[in-house]
């Protein structure tokens, strides 16, 4: 086996620095310019995002998946109700029940929230690239997000799970933002004293 040099820069780095590059570009080319990306703030989109994860939720639920007041989840949800992006039904199961459940309006928002680029820009830009290479480019990023995730499977298992991905049963994968959010969610001033 022959020796490294140490001064000089691996191929791997050197990959890593040029697709750092290319997605600089390609966040300033297509990033969207149509204003906010969302109006949702940071407690009421912890809420939504749970419920697009979990399913259909009663507050009390919901209180203890997000480790916030019961009190403080069910203003949330009647102001996400006012707004239209959160529905209250009963559970099929148990008449008894109450579940909150997203609105299409609500899955509308919350994906508008989670775009950060502009896709019709980066459709017709796709369209001038040939189908084969765009299948391939698309490929290749979930090659490497997958290869991302399976570094995180090299933690330590005691060690609290600091993934930046969930896994989903078919194998999909999705960047962590609920868990981002929630914790961002808890120093705000504004969500501890206002949460919606």
């Amino acid at each position: 086996m022959g020796r490294r040099n140490p001064g000089r820069v691996s191929d791997e780095q050197q990959r890593a620095e040029r697709f750092a590059e290319r997605f600089r570009a390609v966040y300033l080319t297509f990033h969207r310019r149509d204003g906010p990306r969302s109006q949702l703030q940071g407690a009421s989109r912890a809420v939504l995002e749970h419920l697009a994860m979990a399913g259909p939720l009663t507050i009390g639920e919901a209180a203890a998946h997000l480790n916030r007041a019961q009190s403080v989840i069910s203003e949330i949800v009647s102001h996400l109700e006012e707004q239209g992006l959160l529905e209250r039904e009963s559970d099929p199961a148990d008449r008894r029940r109450t579940l909150i459940w997203l609105t299409p309006a609500g899955h509308s928002a919350l994906r508008q929230d989670r775009e950060v680029l502009g896709l019709d820009l980066l459709a017709r830009a796709f369209a001038r690239v040939p189908p084969r290479q765009a299948d391939e480019l698309v490929a290749g990023l979930q090659a490497l997000v997958r290869a991302a995730a399976r570094l995180d499977e090299d933690a330590d298992p005691d060690e609290p799970d600091q993934s930046p991905h969930r896994q989903e049963p078919d194998g999909t994968l999705h960047p962590q933002m609920l868990n981002h959010n929630s914790q961002a969610s808890e120093g705000d001033d504004d969500d501890d004293n206002h949460p919606v």
